[in-house]
């Protein structure tokens, strides 16, 4: 049966939000960006032709691509659309998001879902915190929840109770300080899985005990070199095994996935990436991928 519970098999169906839908008017603009603790202003048509670009490499891949729609109260990180709810094999689960200006998110998820016959397993309520980049597959049956800023140990423990029926293990790892909570800092931030045994990983943050498990489990580890960080080297999205999309612009970073037999599809991500700090994977909340082998 197809899945959600990968990274890396063959990515089939996915929700995304547009450009053009978050970014409604320079107006919204203006008002939030600082706010939102963005690098730089975004600017609204050069972000709609980043994002017609995007869009292409998906469908030209053969995924079937759903769209959130404009709404009063989503902002301008309502296009990073991996947060605001995770999909597991039982349906969807909604997120509580860490950063207090995206708090209504997951209720505009809620209603695309109903619109969509996507069955809702549960939420992240009360006290707890939990944002979808904080959730890697490991494997079908492993997660791993970054605890940080974005991600609190209630959310994590409601998640647990959530998942019980589909995983096995999961791995709580804590997140560093880095720059602080202002900051855009998920466990996706350093960590993107390729295959089944390959992660590009951005070494010097991963935890010592992370690394260790991932290695454990006969994981190859490609490390993202210093320089391509901050431009989101490490956020990369996996649609299929050893096939994936980057932004364009980390070329150490694209030779050394090429160096491991992976196929590697960039697009332009200055506007709708860089100045937000969301990569391809903030970008889309995959709902249902190829079977996971056995």
């Amino acid at each position: 049966m197809p899945t959600v519970q990968s990274e890396v098999t063959r990515l089939e169906r996915v929700l995304v939000k547009h450009a053009r839908a978050a970014f409604p008017s320079d107006a919204a603009i203006d008002r939030q960006w600082q706010d939102l603790h963005y690098l730089a202003r975004p600017d609204a048509d050069r972000a709609a032709a980043e994002y017609d670009g995007f869009l292409e490499l998906l469908t030209g891949s053969g995924v079937e691509v759903h769209c959130l729609a404009a709404e009063e109260t989503g902002g301008l990180d309502s296009i990073y659309v991996r947060d605001a709810s995770i999909v597991c094999d039982q349906g969807v689960i909604l997120c509580s998001m860490g950063k207090p200006q995206r708090a209504a998110e997951p209720a505009a998820h809620h209603a695309t879902y109903r619109d969509l016959g996507v069955a809702v397993r549960g939420a992240i309520t009360g006290a707890g915190r939990l944002e979808g980049g904080d959730v890697v597959w490991v494997d079908a049956r492993t997660l791993a929840v970054g605890q940080g800023y974005r991600t609190n140990a209630e959310g994590i423990r409601q998640l647990r109770e959530l998942l019980a029926a589909c995983i096995e293990e999961l791995i709580v790892v804590p997140l560093p300080h880095w720059r602080g909570p202002n900051d855009v800092f998920h466990l996706m931030s350093m960590v993107s899985p390729i295959d089944r045994d390959l992660f590009l990983v951005y070494a010097p943050l991963l935890p010592i005990p992370f690394r260790e498990a991932l290695l454990a489990r006969g994981i190859e580890l490609i490390e993202v070199p210093e320089g391509e960080f901050a431009t989101l080297g490490c956020n990369v999205l996996a649609l299929a095994p050893r096939c994936c999309v980057m932004v364009a612009g980390n070329p150490e970073t694209r030779t050394r996935l090429r160096r491991a037999g992976v196929e590697v599809r960039e697009f332009g991500g200055r506007e709708i990436c860089l100045k937000g700090g969301g990569g391809p994977t903030c970008l889309t909340r995959p709902l249902v991928r190829s079977p996971v082998p056995r």
